[in-house]
């Protein structure tokens, strides 16, 4: 543990610089804050400078709880950032994403994996971790300005609902493939335990959020609540629908993001910007210290061993993990060619891969390839995403004449 203190210094002041310098760098590199945190990461570990060093059970720590924690902030802006009516007319798309997309995203992950030479019960499990969208990362992608500028609601929308809700049955993919990596836990036994985390977690979010957002509701009738404790009211809400959920055993993330739509359906007229300042807050900036250890940690002899094979796994799961079945279903979905094209690129892998990774560790799956084939798609992602964002964006508005000015447009019948 002696590492911890420069470490907590380096990466906790390099967040703080790139905060301060995010403005001039995204007019100077047209790159994402992320993707600079994991190049920093890599500067300052053994990889290059050697300034930090994390031992394996300090990092394990790191990436289950400080991801639990990231990723609860982040579902709650998710659950927040559009208006319940907005929201209630995408509920059926969102969950052909979750029942049908998500599971086929972890077969063909799954098939990418296979390249490694790995069993294919660890393919599984590599595929059950990568499948879900990233609520942080995507929120890079469809948030802010110049996103409701050019892209079309109903992507965002989507997007920001999907990433925010996929941790339930990731969840379920994830301990279902821990039990059959490791038979002695017993798959039976594990959808027993999958089955009480996800039903207590959505008993547990939806009673706190509509107590939440009545009790604010009548604070507001009665002028009770300030500008200042409100902006930080829903993050408190998500530390704590959190602490419960894990207490009682339940799916804590799922807790919160249904926490947080309870929330929106009752809380009345929050203040949207307020929100706004917290998502960005969180998903540009909490994140980076974050990145920056898997930056530290990454396992460079492990994808040297694997030589072209990690090149190749890498580039089939960018291209076949969603972009084939959000073009087949684009219709269902509501969505035009080209939007689904871009929904099929832009799924990225982040926090929440990280986070069902250290799971399956915290469960005994300590098998290097996991953590190899892990972290390589999670930081190409990082990468990817990082570097074609803006220009996505941009490009996609040049082609589609700015589609974010205006309401969503029927979807044309070719």
């Amino acid at each position: 543990m002696g590492w911890l203190a420069p470490t907590l210094a380096v990466l906790g002041l390099g967040g703080v610089v790139l905060a301060l310098v995010s403005g001039p760098l995204e007019r100077w590199v047209p790159v994402s804050e992320p993707l600079v945190a994991l190049a920093v990461g890599v500067l300052v570990g053994p990889a290059a400078l050697g300034l930090v060093r994390l031992e394996q059970e300090l990092v394990d720590v790191l990436l289950l709880e400080g991801s639990r924690v990231l990723l609860a902030a982040s579902v709650m802006a998710a659950a927040l950032r559009y208006p319940w009516e907005s929201l209630r007319g995408l509920l059926r798309p969102t969950a052909l994403l979750l029942a049908v997309v998500m599971p086929l995203a972890a077969l063909a992950t799954a098939a990418s994996a296979l390249v490694l030479a790995v069993p294919i019960s660890l393919a599984l499990l590599v595929g059950a971790c990568l499948a879900p969208t990233d609520p942080v990362l995507a929120a890079a992608v469809v948030n802010g300005e110049p996103a409701a500028r050019t892209l079309p609601h109903r992507i965002r929308a989507l997007l920001t609902l999907e990433s925010g809700a996929n941790d339930g049955l990731g969840v379920v993919l994830v301990a279902v493939l821990v039990a059959v990596v490791l038979p002695a836990q017993g798959v039976r036994h594990a959808l027993g335990l999958v089955a009480w985390e996800v039903g207590a977690g959505v008993a547990i979010g939806a009673l706190l959020g509509w107590l939440a957002g009545l009790g604010l509701s009548h604070a507001d009738r009665h002028d009770d609540v300030g500008e200042g404790p409100e902006l930080v009211y829903t993050l408190l809400l998500a530390v704590g629908v959190l602490g419960v959920a894990r207490t009682a055993e339940a799916a804590g993330v799922l807790a919160v993001f249904v926490a947080g739509l309870t929330y929106n359906r009752f809380a009345g007229s929050s203040p949207r910007e307020t929100q706004d300042a917290v998502d960005e807050g969180v998903n540009k900036y909490a994140v980076l210290p974050f990145v920056a250890v898997l930056g530290v940690v990454l396992p460079w002899e492990t994808w040297v061993e694997w030589g072209w094979r990690a090149v190749v796994f890498a580039v089939l799961v960018l291209l076949v993990r969603r972009l084939p079945f959000l073009l087949a279903l684009r219709r269902p979905l509501g969505l035009a060619r080209h939007q689904a094209g871009f929904m099929g690129f832009f799924g990225p892998m982040g926090i929440s891969a990280l986070f069902y990774l250290a799971h399956a560790r915290h469960e005994g799956v300590d098998d290097p390839a996991l953590w190899g084939a892990v972290t390589l798609v999670v930081a190409v992602s990082v990468v990817v995403f990082g570097v074609s964002g803006a220009p996505g964006r941009k490009t996609y508005a040049r082609r589609y004449g700015h589609e974010g000015d205006r309401e969503q447009q029927p979807v044309p019948s070719g």
